[in-house]
């Protein structure tokens, strides 16, 4: 039953993204998704370690005043690791959308931290790269 949790988990953290045929994303729940304190790092050349805030503030803007139009973002390969109360997933993912009126599709991969806690599986960090 974990991995099937840990499976919706992650599927609604790529959807929370989503604003395709003009639905408005829904990135706050990110805030229910992550514990608090969790975080949230973009590796490679553009390093960046955030708090939940400053992660989903400016993609909630992004997402909502037309410059990244039809986007989203899903896992297309992935392994889990359950241990007791704490997993670590590594999955690959695809993206694709309009930035600035320009199509895009892109890549990556991401790893996720979960937690089991009273609620149920919780993300405790995530860390990203895109391929270039």
């Amino acid at each position: 039953m974990s991995k099937t949790e840990i499976d919706a988990v992650t599927a609604e953290f790529f959807g929370a993204f989503d604003n395709r045929g003009g639905k408005p994303a829904d990135v706050a729940r990110i805030r229910r998704l992550v514990i608090p304190g969790g975080v949230i790092v973009k590796a490679g050349p553009d390093f960046t370690v955030y708090t939940v805030d400053e992660f989903v503030e400016p993609r909630e803007a992004l997402l909502a005043d037309g410059r990244l139009v039809e986007f989203a973002e899903w896992e297309t390969s992935e392994r889990t690791e359950i241990v007791g109360d704490i997993a670590s997933r590594v999955g690959e993912y695809r993206k694709s959308g309009i930035a600035d009126g320009e199509p895009f599709e892109g890549g990556g991969t991401k790893t996720i931290q979960f937690v089991r806690t009273p609620e149920g599986w919780r993300i405790a960090a995530f860390a990203w790269f895109d391929q270039p």
